[in-house]
């Protein structure tokens, strides 16, 4: 199958700056369609899990000109996910509720031509983790429902203090706080951007020594520069 990479790319850029809110209502749509795994999650601490959802994703999508290396990675991810009670039967309402996330945060911009670039990753994903954890899966194979789940609308920050102005009534609602936070934030990041990035791989090698492979061939100082 070939990935309709630039769709996908596309797409991911414009979930970013809200993508701890994009994580938390995936797992909210998760547990309204298959609640059966919550006892996966019953000892999690869930702001950590949803932190690793969205390095997740970012793994993947930037990685998708590399398909012989993500592949050894998301193997490797499949066979871990065994230990912690992943079965194959988990895979199509998990993709289910990531595919009706998207469709939240994107609005609009949730074509049928997006849909399918998701449908068709998610799948390809699926396979390889399957194959991880010794399933002999063809994309054929992989059961999706790609029916929307019926959600309420996006996730907001929840306000934490009293203080903090309410949306407005009436009219178009404020512009999420996390935004914000980020821009700002990043502001101060940037004088020291290049160890920040060098930084950011050391944490990210050492939590996940399995990806690697991924950057095995890769000239870190100008993967950085990325």
């Amino acid at each position: 199958m070939s990935l309709n990479v630039e769709i996908i790319e596309q797409s991911f850029e414009k979930i970013k700056p809200r993508a701890e809110e994009f994580a938390a209502s995936f797992y909210d749509n998760l547990f309204a369609v298959y609640p059966e795994v919550l006892p996966l999650f019953a000892s999690t601490d869930m702001s950590k899990q949803q932190k690793k959802l969205v390095s997740s994703l970012v793994l993947v999508v930037e990685s998708l000109h590399h398909p012989e290396a993500l592949g050894q990675v998301l193997q490797a991810l499949g066979a871990r996910h065994v230990g912690y009670g992943t079965i194959p039967d988990y895979y199509g309402p998990v993709g289910q509720a990531l595919l009706t996330t998207f469709a939240q945060y994107l609005g609009e911009d949730w074509t049928a031509e997006v849909k399918q670039a998701w449908t068709d990753a998610y799948k390809a994903i699926t396979v390889q983790m399957l194959q991880g954890a010794g399933q002999d899966f063809t994309l054929e194979q992989v059961q999706l429902d790609t029916g929307e789940i019926p959600v309420r609308g996006e996730r907001h920050p929840t306000p934490t203090t009293e203080t903090e102005a309410p949306a407005a009534v009436g009219g178009e609602e404020s512009e999420p706080l996390a935004v914000e936070i980020l821009e700002s934030s990043f502001e101060l990041i940037k004088p020291r951007a290049d160890e920040f990035t060098a930084s950011f791989y050391e944490n990210l090698l050492a939590t996940h020594p399995e990806l690697r492979p991924l950057f095995a061939g890769t000239e870190m100082p100008k993967q950085q520069k990325k």
